[in-house]
């Protein structure tokens, strides 16, 4: 029989070695073009040149799209005569490249997709690939159980390497564990607009723990939690305990990464009720691995974006400065809410937002921070 290692090696391994060497979408309009398919103008082959392999394209697909982003509207007869194509081949790939989205017809030929939203839309398509790969590892495991039962074998658990998990209330428990025994590192990668308020409790004192141990700690979001105060201020608050903190224009990816040994990665990215996938398996690990390191090294630093803490940006309303003062007073938050027209429970989430905003653990520390600041 097989063993399920080996199965592992020949089944992801091989389909998700090439996804993750992430292509970075300067590459598209900065390196030559192989020219021909069969042969440059003087008969010397020059293929080879397939950067975008890793993304799904084959070679013909990829000088085609090339070629387009050189001499938009270029029609089929010149795709045929520049890249020696046969006919049937040049629509065949052609086809496939509009499915992608990658060309599209216009009146004066074809014109290709910006590469930054080529490049995103097909990293989606690998990455929902990926996903489906990993399931399907998983379902391997019962076969390969049932079918160790018929030698009279137990299985054994260190060799399958790959976990799913359903049940939020474990997902969480082994997450918190992975932090807990971590002794090197952590890298996250949140997709989505913004941190949800449960999430940000939920994270905050196991990333704190991980600082606190001297640990790196590596987190990438998307550039619009920028909008988001709350998260904003979490970030702040995980980059003044030594966390480096980046922002990327878009993701789909959600990767928590324990010591480069365990992975954490969404069954479904868009149905978190089908629960997590928790890798150990050192290629899938690997991989996954280097699909962090190509995101992170195309964000950007948290404070480059933001700025050095410039007051015009961080200044709160009045509101909230009558907020800081009433909180300030030592008053009842039933008192302060009455004096400003608004609901206890309003007048709190107000604190809280604040006290995120000013990296403050408490109130005492809040209206020091707002002090220090002139906000009140």
């Amino acid at each position: 029989m097989v063993p399920l290692r080996g199965v592992l090696d020949a089944f992801v391994f091989s389909m998700l070695g090439m996804l993750f060497r992430h292509v970075g979408t300067k590459t598209l309009t900065t390196i030559p073009c192989a020219g021909v398919l069969a042969g440059d103008r003087q008969g010397e082959s020059t293929l080879g040149t397939n950067e975008m392999s890793y993304l799904g394209l084959s070679e013909e697909q990829e000088h085609i799209y090339r070629l387009c982003l050189r001499e938009p509207g270029i029609g089929l007869d010149g795709i045929i005569d520049q890249l020696r194509l046969p006919p049937n081949a040049a629509r065949r790939e052609l086809r496939r490249l509009r499915e992608l989205g990658l060309l599209r017809r216009q009146s004066e030929g074809l014109a290709a997709a910006d590469p930054d939203v080529a490049v995103a839309r097909l990293l989606d398509l690998r990455l929902h690939e990926l996903h489906e790969k990993l399931q399907r590892v998983t379902q391997l495991q019962p076969l390969v159980a049932s079918l160790r039962a018929e030698r009279g074998e137990e299985r054994d658990p260190a060799v399958v390497g790959i976990e799913q998990v359903t049940e939020p209330a474990k997902i969480r428990d082994r997450i918190d564990d992975l932090a807990f025994f971590a002794r090197e590192d952590v890298a996250l990668v949140e997709p989505g607009l913004a941190l949800g308020q449960e999430e940000i409790d939920q994270a905050r004192p196991r990333v704190l723990r991980c600082l606190r141990r001297g640990l790196s700690v590596r987190t990438v979001l998307e550039r619009k939690a920028l909008d988001h105060a709350p998260t904003v201020a979490y970030l702040r608050e995980l980059e003044s305990h030594g966390a480096r903190v980046r922002l990327v224009n878009h993701t789909s990816a959600e990767i928590q990464m324990y010591d480069r040994r365990t992975a954490v990665v969404p069954v479904d990215p868009e149905d978190a009720t089908k629960g997590a996938l928790f890798a150990q398996e050192s290629g899938v690990v690997a991989n996954i691995l280097a699909l962090f390191e190509s995101i992170w090294a195309e964000s950007e630093d948290l404070g480059s974006l933001l700025g050095e803490w410039r007051a015009e940006e961080d200044a709160p309303s009045e509101l909230e400065r009558s907020v800081l003062r009433a909180m300030c007073s030592g008053g009842k938050d039933e008192a302060g809410a009455r004096d400003l027209g608004v609901s206890v429970r309003t007048y709190r989430r107000y604190i809280a937002d604040l006290m995120q905003l000013l990296g403050a653990g408490n109130r005492p520390q809040a209206a020091l921070l707002a002090r220090e600041r002139g906000w009140i």
